[in-house]
């Protein structure tokens, strides 16, 4: 049988034990200087080291070269209290929970006046002290207060509150903490390379979020991965379903809908929850947890990784996209409904309902406050989008234009501007006139990009804020990715190279199969059907104003009658605002 992690590893010196400087600092001080207190308090959560360190403080007492911080570790006394030991006669370790009856503290009490056998103290350690009944601690009152001269007390205990006042004000007091999360998953790393089997990145920190900060809950469950590791060792899919945790992927899927408000696809990841066998509610957890983690991420912006360290650079960059694309008002909204149901699903017989009702709410804004600050931001996210955006009614499709018309001579001779009140009950009969007069049969109009042969990259540039119309008629999730992030960058007769702003967004579209759609759009628009490649370049602008500048640059081919009908939209709108 081998020997479990957390025994396998239990530090046997103050130096070994991670994270708690600010007790084992000062208590090695206290043991050099020799200024030694009769009685001690370890506090704190479970796993975090008390009951080690207590036996530490115990060796360290009772070596021979002490009192003394480092244990000389050859004689009698520091190889019977060495961690998995066979232990010392003058050390007695007692749980109060089977110990903690008026009779067993007496018992204690009468003993501790005798000498000890073989070492300089006679020492108890007591575990899980806040579990002494009224009638033991007072019975130990007396000797905690005036012990012999020979006895020490260490008490242990996760809730030193139910410790009675009058032992409690007797004791040094040291509270141990949970460990960080970057120092545990340091020194699980480095048992991981002790023990000789790899393990797939992004495991350790399931690990530690598992652990909880508990040194030894983190010791046990990567005990039992290591245990069944295979040839390729612990994998991260493995530890996913043996920790009961959310795969990235489905919560990026998820998360990526809520950036389009594509319930179809929201409610397909729960669906997917489902028949994975997921609980719905740790589904629910982990999901505000990313809600959270993207809060932070969208509002510390570079400074992400220095609060997010177990996240790697690329999901932060992918989260960085996703917290620009929904809003810090939208996310916060989305973090209270789901804390929300996350408290209305404890005890629920049906979770999977309560989970379908939380993305509902989340994808139907409320009348309240949080929901109208949503709307705005997303209004303004798109508002260049709208203000660069031609009339449908009054301009022509571009994908329609290929050179110069010449213009009737009632358009080259344009009367006086309309009045306002003329413009704002009729303005599409103004503009509709000088197009109905009669002219010559238009000449064929060539296609905006030419099928055979060299595709101009400026004509499809100028298409592209149509295809990303079509593309969101076709999936929001995808119009998402793109609208706010991408352009076109190349175009050759095999494949149309789109550039995209970072890593992140690049790998939700590959794999969201947005390629795809993508490629049917750019059929639809251009008469293209081309593969669709996908690189990054975080120097690429956005999309709306470079078809702003191609627009302007273009006017001169446009038709006098898209001029004019351009110049009265726009007075149009003028007039309106006014």
């Amino acid at each position: 049988m081998s020997l479990a992690l957390y025994r396998k590893y239990r530090p046997s010196t103050f130096g070994e034990v991670i994270g708690q400087e600010h007790v084992t600092t000062p208590l090695s001080n206290a043991l050099a200087s020799g200024a030694i207190h009769h009685a001690y308090l370890f506090s704190g959560p479970r796993g975090c080291g008390k009951t080690s360190s207590a036996r530490i403080m115990a060796r360290s007492l009772n070596c021979e070269q002490g009192p003394t911080p480092n244990p000389c570790g050859v004689c009698q006394s520091c190889k019977d209290l060495v961690a998995n030991g066979p232990g010392s006669i003058d050390v007695m370790e007692l749980d109060a929970a089977t110990h903690g009856l008026v009779d067993d503290a007496r018992d204690l009490r009468d003993k501790a006046f005798f000498a000890p056998v073989q070492s300089r103290y006679k020492i108890y350690i007591i575990d899980e002290a806040h579990q002494l009944g009224p009638g033991a601690a007072n019975a130990l009152l007396k000797v905690v207060e005036e012990p012999p001269p020979h006895v020490i007390f260490i008490f242990a205990t996760t809730e030193p509150d139910k410790l009675i006042s009058t032992i409690r004000s007797r004791t040094h007091h040291y509270p141990f903490r949970l460990v960080p999360p970057g120092v545990l998953g340091e020194h699980l790393e480095k048992i991981c390379a002790l023990e000789g089997i790899k393990v797939a990145k992004g495991v350790i920190p399931l690990v530690v979020r598992a652990s909880g900060g508990s040194v030894r809950d983190a010791l046990s469950v990567l005990g039992q991965l290591l245990a069944g590791a295979g040839a390729d060792g612990v994998t991260y899919d493995i530890a996913v379903q043996l920790l009961g945790f959310t795969d990235g992927a489905l919560l990026d899927e998820a998360i990526d809908a809520l950036a389009a408000r594509d319930g179809a696809t929201m409610f397909a990841a729960i669906d997917s929850v489902i028949e994975s066998g997921l609980d719905p509610r740790r589904f629910t957890q982990d999901f505000l947890e990313r809600l959270r983690d993207l809060i932070i991420v969208g509002a510390t912006k570079d400074k992400a990784s220095q609060l997010l360290r177990e996240l790697p650079e690329d999901q932060l960059e992918r989260m960085a996209t996703q917290a620009n694309i929904i809003g810090a008002a939208t996310l916060i909204r989305a973090a209270d409904i789901t804390a929300e149901g996350l408290t209305q699903m404890r005890g629920a017989t049906a979770p999977r309902l309560i989970l379908e009702l939380i993305c509902g709410r989340i994808l139907l804004p409320a009348g309240d406050d949080s929901a109208v600050i949503a709307r705005i931001e997303r209004l303004e996210r798109g508002v260049n989008l709208v203000a660069h955006t031609p009339i449908n009614d009054l301009t022509p499709s571009p994908s329609v234009i290929s050179a110069p018309v010449a213009a009737p001579a009632a358009v080259q001779a344009p009367k006086a501007a309309p009045k306002k009140e003329e413009v704002k009950t009729a303005p599409v009969v103004h503009v509709a006139e000088p197009v109905a007069a009669p002219v010559a049969p238009p000449a064929p109009v060539a296609p905006a990009v030419v099928h055979n042969g060299p595709v101009d990259i400026a004509a499809l540039r100028r298409l592209w804020p149509d295809v990303i119309e079509n593309v969101k008629k076709r999936r929001r999730l995808t119009w998402s990715l793109l609208a706010a992030s991408a352009q076109v960058l190349a175009v050759d007769d095999k494949a149309i190279t789109i550039a995209i702003v970072n890593a992140g967004a690049r790998d939700s579209f590959l794999r969201s199969g947005s390629d795809e759609i993508l490629k049917a759009a750019f059929t639809d628009i251009t008469g293209l059907n081309l593969k669709i490649e996908v690189i990054v370049d975080g120097s690429i602008n956005a999309p709306t104003s470079e078809r702003t500048v191609e627009e302007h640059d273009d006017a001169d081919a446009l038709s006098g009658t898209a001029l004019l009908a351009r110049e009265l939209g726009a007075q149009v709108i003028r007039e309106f605002e006014q």
